[in-house]
């Protein structure tokens, strides 16, 4: 009854948990295009923007992962905050110091599409930012959830394990108690016997 109350409060969680782990995935599949389209080879800053990006792919496939067997929690929760800390500082490098990370990029494309694809970049940074916060969350919320229920299960074998240890003495105790009105049964009717065998022989000796 608790297991079954548990999974109907978590299953809303683990909908939206599954729903943001996807716009995840299509965000971090899309931010690697203004990288790639402003310059390919790309420069250091733009081989940690791309590096961003793969991680915060590899997180989302991680969730949904996890959240299939249950399992990888540590290692989603630190792919979650390996991204998050990547997406924070490219958003303060491309949002705070534009100009300075434009000429780091070192785009031969003209310098407002070179712009234009670099605030682009940041604000998919940004919406990543939010979304990786939003997972983060959820994702310690329905692990604690799963935890919860977890332990009401332990709980609820352990209290029918011990159930059944409990009725398994008393049928024990009860047998032994027929098995000994039955002993003391027969113990009475041998005594009988004896009595009523003794009883005849005696009488015929008196009587002779």
């Amino acid at each position: 009854m608790a297991s079954s109350k548990l999974r109907r409060s978590c299953s809303f969680p683990n909908l939206l948990l599954s729903c943001l782990n996807f716009f995840l995935f299509i965000l971090s599949a899309a931010s690697l295009l203004p990288t790639i389209i402003l310059k390919m080879p790309p420069t250091s800053l733009g081989w940690a923007l791309l590096m961003v990006s793969c991680i915060s792919l590899l997180s989302s496939f991680v969730g949904f992962f996890s959240q299939l067997t249950h399992l990888c929690f540590i290692t989603h929760v630190s792919f979650l905050l390996a991204s998050s800390i990547g997406q924070l500082l490219g958003i303060l490098a491309l949002f705070t110091k534009e100009k300075s990370s434009l000429s780091m990029l070192k785009s031969p494309r003209d310098p407002r599409e070179a712009k234009l694809l670099v605030r682009l970049e940041c604000g998919i940074l940004m919406a990543m930012f939010v979304v990786q916060v939003g997972v983060l969350i959820l994702t310690c919320a329905v692990h604690s959830c799963w935890v919860r229920e977890y332990e009401g299960l332990e709980a609820e074998r352990e209290a029918t394990a011990r159930k059944r240890s409990r009725r398994m003495a008393k049928v024990q105790e009860e047998s032994m108690e027929n098995a000994a009105k039955i002993a003391e049964m027969k113990a009475k009717e041998l005594d009988e016997k004896m009595k009523n065998k003794y009883g005849q022989w005696v009488k015929t000796d008196f009587e002779g």
